[in-house]
């Protein structure tokens, strides 16, 4: 499905919506090159809140799973179900603090309570270091559910951007160890190495994510190895995407990432997969984070989608569908 029409007419997904032209005209520091960023930039972009929480949720605690930090979000009444939330960022920066208004929206649109993960972040800490810390919450939440009023089989995951990345690779880890997920949520996910041949990259390039800084992220996190071969750094390129859990891919019309995410929606259904993707036209990458106009709508849009995942009946244990990354 994509957002593709405004009051009946067809829109170019690609043209940049004036309203956005207008805000990053605003926010000149948006797109700021990170790899030239001095210590004390890099060390605000992984603190804390940035303001005043944008949505009420009834609880919100600090905590330790594991050795890992984490929020939790719940509410009074029962949830739906459980969503483990990975930020974005470029697995450089970011935190539970400067996401927490997506994780309070994921809560509050889904019903959900949510645990928002804490992951250790790169150059500091190269792959797989955060996708172990990520993998090692999910697989509590698997285990520790009924501590929510959830079922074991109401457990989902959701990532932006490095966190879609990271929820996918997730999913796939979890997959060969035939660990069953409800479902998981991609925003405009980031699936593929730098450089790779995605139109998107080319036509979008410099449009919040400038290639140099998407170079710097990916430099930092493989810390310079070559991980174009591994499922769980690009899932995009997993052997096999059969038999993973249903899939929510959200795009932005005008986002470099938007051509893997598209892709890896279609491998997805190709494979068997029941997969919603939504792209929404002129959006930028991290549209969803800026609170731009459009980020209302997504909130709606996944919230509504996990509530369903949630009230589908119970399903029984999925067998292993050997993705054979590991």
């Amino acid at each position: 499905m994509s957002q593709d029409a405004v009051d009946g007419a067809a829109v170019d997904e690609g043209v940049l919506d004036p309203r956005v032209a207008d805000w990053l005209e605003a926010n000149p520091h948006v797109g700021a090159r990170m790899e030239e960023a001095p210590p004390e930039i890099l060390a605000l972009a992984r603190g804390p809140e940035l303001g005043p929480p944008t949505r009420s949720v009834a609880r919100v605690t600090d905590g330790v799973v594991d050795g890992v930090a984490v929020r939790f979000y719940q509410h009074d009444e029962p949830p739906t179900g459980l969503v483990v939330y990975f930020h974005g960022g470029g697995h450089c920066i970011g935190s539970v603090g400067i996401m927490d208004n997506i994780a309070r929206e994921l809560a509050h649109g889904a019903g959900a309570a949510v645990v928002s993960v804490e992951y250790r972040l790169a150059p500091e800490n190269p792959y797989p270091a955060g996708l172990d810390d990520c993998e090692t919450v999910t697989r509590w939440a698997l285990d520790h559910a009924a501590e929510f009023d959830v079922a074991p089989d109401r457990v989902a995951i959701a990532g932006e951007s490095a966190g879609g990345n990271l929820a996918a690779a997730v999913t796939l880890r979890l997959d060969a160890d035939a660990a069953a997920l409800a479902g998981q949520v991609l925003i405009y996910p980031g699936l593929d190495a730098p450089r790779s041949a995605h139109a998107s990259r080319q036509q979008f390039a410099g449009l919040v994510l400038a290639p140099t800084t998407m170079d710097w992220y990916w430099e930092s996190y493989s810390a310079g190895r070559d991980l174009s071969g591994d499922p769980f750094a690009v899932p995009l390129h997993a052997p096999t995407l059969a038999g993973l859990p249903p899939a929510l891919v959200v795009l932005g019309g005008c986002d470099p990432l938007r051509d893997e995410g598209r892709a890896y929606a279609r491998r997805l259904r190709d494979e068997g997969v029941a997969v919603e993707e939504v792209c929404y036209p002129g959006q930028p990458h991290g549209f969803v984070n800026f609170g731009l106009p459009a980020a209302e709508q997504v909130f709606a849009e996944v919230g509504r989608w996990l509530r369903a995942l949630f009230a589908r009946p119970s399903q029984p244990a999925r067998p292993t569908a050997g993705t054979g990354g590991a």
